[in-house]
């Protein structure tokens, strides 16, 4: 009987995003803090006798072909491994798609996973990270997820506390945003500042839920948020209804707001529903 393994794959948000410079290859060097969200895409991984690879999706816009983050990671395992094991896997989709919250690459990352449990454990969960980094920079912390430092391309991780408890609005408004775009709009020299992430690390170590909050910036804004005015509006909004802070993760567009309070955080959501400025919307807390 053909074995079938299940997993969950977790959406993550920036609480700081720091860009350093832009390398020589292309890629930005960046200082981050990625942080897991109780929200998750679930994939189940079915072994075929042929080394095909079939992906059935529950999301119009997805590929289902060599396109797919899930896709790209079993080959990569394949060319890492010599494995040829073929697989049919099955995607739910909840997290926001094209929305700075890791969605393919926590798919990809839960793909690696699960594949390689089919193989029987043939790689470490560091040889694992390895593979996904060629898939994308943001894999490697989605197979260790929690609390991280993210350094290098997003490579280079170092495990940090949790957040204190909280609750998290996160809306996504109805527009998607190319990642690619932004990066390559960025521009370093006119920022006037740059994230204290050393700073955030500290409250995170101290369990202080105000520093965080305080601390909470993303250098990308100054690309998306001049292009997309309804971040802005909801980061607004977000304040005006009681969040401690509000920030656009990754390239965006999603923004969350933290409250201390389930009650805030759902009548946030509320009006957010109201006024129509997103087409996706959650109350949710961090994955500790």
């Amino acid at each position: 009987m053909a074995e079938t393994v299940s997993r969950r794959a977790y959406g993550k948000i920036n609480l700081g995003l720091d860009v350093l410079r832009r390398r020589p290859d292309g890629y930005h060097e960046v200082k981050m803090i990625m942080q897991m969200v109780d929200i998750f895409d679930e994939l189940t991984m079915i072994e075929e006798e042929e080394n095909a690879i079939h992906i059935t999706t529950d999301h119009a816009e997805l590929p289902n072909d060599e396109h797919n983050l899930i896709y790209k990671a079993i080959i990569k395992y394949r060319e890492r491994t010599g494995d040829t094991k073929g697989v049919c896997v099955s995607l739910r989709k909840n997290i926001p798609i094209a929305a700075g919250m890791a969605g393919g690459s926590t798919d990809a990352a839960a793909a690696l996973i699960l594949y390689n449990t089919l193989c029987g454990e043939k790689l470490t969960q560091k040889e694992l990270c390895g593979v996904g980094v060629k898939v994308g920079a943001d894999v490697p912390y989605c197979i260790l997820g929690g609390t991280m430092l993210s350094e290098g391309i997003g490579e280079i991780l170092t495990p940090l506390p949790a957040p204190p408890e909280a609750y998290l609005v996160i809306a996504k408004p109805e527009i998607s945003v190319s990642t690619k775009y932004v990066y390559e709009h960025l521009d370093l020299a006119a920022l006037p500042g740059h994230p204290d992430i050393d700073g955030m690390r500290k409250a995170l170590e101290e369990k202080d839920l105000g520093g965080i909050c305080e601390r909470m910036e993303n250098v990308l804004e100054s690309v998306t948020v001049e292009k997309y005015p309804v971040i802005a509006k909801i980061k607004q909004l977000l304040l005006e209804s009681g969040a401690e802070n509000a920030l656009m993760s990754g390239s965006g567009p999603t923004v969350f707001g933290i409250f201390t309070s389930r009650e805030k955080a759902e009548a946030a959501g509320e009006k957010l529903e109201q006024e129509k400025l997103c087409k996706q919307l959650f109350v949710t807390t961090f994955l500790r």
